[in-house]
């Protein structure tokens, strides 16, 4: 019988072995997708179990989700989350979304990036609220400590809250952008978190006519909320009985509104007295109210008397103006010429502008 000659040392490998090592790294590539393909399926019934069990601990704590048509697709590098709806009830109230989507990359599943589609409706109480947008992205990163940070982006949110005082109010916006983060230094210390909210073209026709002008609103507002840690997801009025029995407040170091001509600067401070109503005090600047101002505190005093304080504060704040102007302190410290207002303070259930009450208007509990 023939026999199978030895390979000559040197000489060229068997064809058998030249084949192994030309396949070999397809072989390798196709173990490895078998292996990933398995660790997201995995990745994803931990996914999905983990979810029901957070909806099984919402239900008990009386708080009802509903994910219509729930879907969890993304293969292969990421989770994404789909629902066709999105359904929330409680005590005391409820809300309903449109198609939502939440998306985790596999390789970073702290990062969670939102999109919903409207229509969003809201009950609480006897407000009622719709609302729509063109889009709407959200984005939360998670951390040890709760999170690092969260954004939320609309664009062109309208709708309307109906109530039965003072009947149903329209607003909408261009755009809308909100963002969160823990308060560096304070955030382990008083349950910090700074707020940034800015607000484009923003109108409310109902308000119109007390501002005296329809041109549309630019409102920036960056604020501090001290004990925000202590706020979770129960009702409305147990979450602010908890914060304000922590003492929080609302630290807000710069609202600024521009609506046409007008503009209004405030900083300063509210939170929450015994009666669950806003307290607190604000410094205000501004240009373009003189009139607005006297109008509002001239109705404490009857036509004839309220025309003649109205112009008195006029005259007031323009003196104000023109001392500043005189002596410089406009110019260098405020380039847009906003001029002080008497300090506007919250408390007793009254709104105070300097040592007069604003009339016709009360400060009503917030739970």
């Amino acid at each position: 019988m023939a026999q199978t000659p030895e390979p000559i040392p040197g000489g060229p490998l068997p064809r058998r072995r030249r084949r192994i090592g030309l396949f070999l790294p397809y072989i390798l590539l196709a173990t490895l997708a078998l292996a990933w393909t398995t660790a997201w399926f995995f990745i994803r019934g931990k996914a999905e179990s983990e979810m029901d069990a957070w909806l099984a601990r919402e239900a008990q704590a009386g708080r009802q989700w509903t994910c219509a048509d729930r879907s969890i697709t993304g293969f292969p590098f990421r989770l994404e989350l789909r629902c066709a709806a999105v359904r929330f009830a409680r005590s005391d109230g409820r809300f309903t979304l449109g198609p939502t989507t939440a998306v985790v990359q596999v390789y970073d599943p702290r990062h969670v990036v939102l999109e919903v589609a409207g229509p969003f409706h809201v009950e609480q109480g006897d407000l009622t609220g719709d609302v729509t947008w063109s889009s709407l992205e959200a984005s939360f990163h998670a951390a040890s400590n709760g999170f690092s940070r969260a954004s939320l982006v609309v664009d062109a949110p309208k709708g309307t809250i109906q109530s039965p005082d003072p009947g149903p109010v329209d607003f909408a916006a261009g755009h809308l952008e909100l963002h969160a983060r823990p308060t560096p230094g304070r955030f382990e210390s008083d349950g910090a978190v700074d707020v940034s909210l800015r607000l484009a073209k923003a109108s409310v026709p109902r308000l119109d006519a007390l501002a005296g002008s329809s041109d549309p609103a630019d409102i920036d507002l960056d604020t501090t909320i001290e004990q925000a840690t202590v706020l979770r997801t129960g009702t409305v009025a147990r979450e602010l009985e908890k914060w304000r029995r922590a003492d929080g407040r609302l630290d807000v170091t710069r609202l600024s509104i521009a609506k046409g001509e007008r503009r209004l600067q405030a900083k300063g401070e509210v939170g929450l007295d015994e009666a669950h109503r806003p307290e607190g005090r604000f410094e205000l600047r501004a240009v373009g109210l003189e009139a607005l101002v006297g109008q509002v505190m001239g109705q404490r005093f009857g036509s004839d008397k309220g025309a003649l304080i109205g112009n008195l504060v006029g005259q007031f704040l323009g003196g104000l103006r023109k001392r500043e102007d005189a002596s410089g302190e406009a110019q260098a410290d405020n380039p847009k010429g906003l001029k002080p207002l008497p300090t506007l303070r919250l408390g007793d259930g009254r709104l105070m502008l300097g040592p007069l009450a604003v009339p016709n208007v009360a400060l009503p509990a917030l739970y």
